[in-house]
């Protein structure tokens, strides 16, 4: 079987090399796809076609995507936590290094210098009073989010020799065994803000997180304090963020996201959207978008999706696999169990999981799975896609 992915951006070679030519068709023209890839291209304005089955982002955010129209579908929505994290955190200590050498003013004023070269020395002499900066070993960088860039960006400030404190109360197994222990871990948001002299973000952007940085916890910090967000903008409260520059009581505000109330004041480092643009994180990206996409097309499996559980089965051999999708509703594997004994096929394995209103089920059959079997799975009231796999 030949499965047909449609490309809405330009994709590392590295990644489309996972997905072997005679298994996959691929490319921005492939008519009837079974799945999407795609980086940056906003599919909120496209239609997509019904005969999707996936779709897969090379990189960690989603907001390009209208996951709850394509759960509704029982459409998995993969994304590739972690890929870039490197990239993140590099540019996250250099804006912290940024910040406190205020190293942006000093660079403008620099360039900006006209004259023979001693008139530049001196003017250079008499101008480097402004841009004294600080140091940062002894100083408290607070850390919100620990997913896989905070604890990356946590562990690195704990090597430059800062303080750092933690919030993330829904951190993960899998982070918490990769966080330093000399992570200290703050009680609240304002706990945080209270202790901490710079405070960096890493949280998806969500009803629950936007202005997370405010006007009143701003107030918290101590005077002078830098903020970073290398996240999402909607993040920051930006009037608040600006207010708080103007009073001084930020000492530098270094972002990903610049517009131009923030590329206007002088204390704002506003970079064009960097995060992730190395050329290794844009591969890593692509490879793990486009294996996770191959896993799910060739065996059901379902890894690092936004709305569908984790789900892997090793598959039974000589055994044909059902995927079914359903909403997290009561005797959904009770009715596709019964329509299974009907067909008189034997279960040698199967796996239930759910997330939320999501619920997803892997089931390895004895003997084969005809369309007729297929149809009234899909029938089932709160089956949203069934497929042999």
């Amino acid at each position: 079987m030949t499965y047909r992915i449609r490309t809405l951006n330009d994709i590392s070679r590295e990644g489309l090399a996972r997905l072997p030519p005679e298994r996959f068709e691929i490319g921005p023209a492939v008519r009837d796809p079974d799945a999407l890839l795609v980086r940056s291209a906003d599919l909120h304005a496209v239609e997509i076609p019904p005969t999707v089955l996936a779709v897969a982002r090379a990189g960690a955010g989603f907001n390009n995507i209208p996951v709850p129209a394509l759960s509704a579908r029982g459409v998995p929505v993969f994304n590739t936590p972690g890929a870039n994290a490197n990239a993140v955190k590099e540019l996250v200590l250099a804006g912290l290094l940024l910040a406190a050498r205020n190293l942006g003013p000093a660079w403008l004023f620099a360039r900006a210098l006209t004259g023979e070269d001693a008139a530049i020395e001196a003017a250079v002499e008499q101008g480097k009073k402004r841009f004294v900066g600080f140091e940062l070993p002894g100083r408290t960088l607070g850390v919100i989010g620990l997913g896989a860039v905070g604890v990356e960006v946590a562990n690195s400030a704990l090597a430059l020799g800062m303080r750092v404190l933690g919030y993330d109360p829904q951190i993960t197994v899998q982070r918490a065994w990769q966080l330093s222990a000399s992570v200290e871990q703050a009680r609240s948001l304002e706990d945080l803000f209270t202790r901490a002299e710079a405070v960096t973000v890493h949280v998806p952007l969500n009803p629950d997180t936007r202005h997370l940085v405010n006007a009143a916890r701003l107030a918290l910090l101590p005077r002078g304090a830098t903020l970073l967000n290398f996240a999402r903008a909607g993040i920051v409260d930006e009037a608040a963020a600006l207010a708080a520059l103007d009073t001084e009581q930020l000492h530098a505000y270094v972002c990903d996201f610049p517009n131009q109330r923030l590329s206007m004041h002088p204390r704002v480092i506003a970079l064009p959207h960097l995060g992730a643009s190395t050329g290794e994180a844009e591969q890593n990206c692509a490879v793990m978008a486009a294996e996770q996409l191959r896993d799910f097309l060739e065996n059901g499996n379902v890894r690092n999706s936004v709305n569908y559980p984790e789900a892997f089965l090793p598959r039974v051999p000589n055994t044909a696999r059902l995927a079914i999708a359903n909403r997290n509703v009561p005797n959904m594997v009770g009715q596709i169990s019964t329509c299974l004994a009907a067909a008189r096929l034997n279960i040698a394995d199967l796996l239930n999981k759910s997330r939320g209103e999501c619920a997803y089920t892997l089931i390895d059959t004895d003997g084969e799975v005809g369309p007729e079997l297929l149809a009234r799975l899909r029938a089932i009231a709160g089956v949203l896609s069934a497929r042999l796999v």
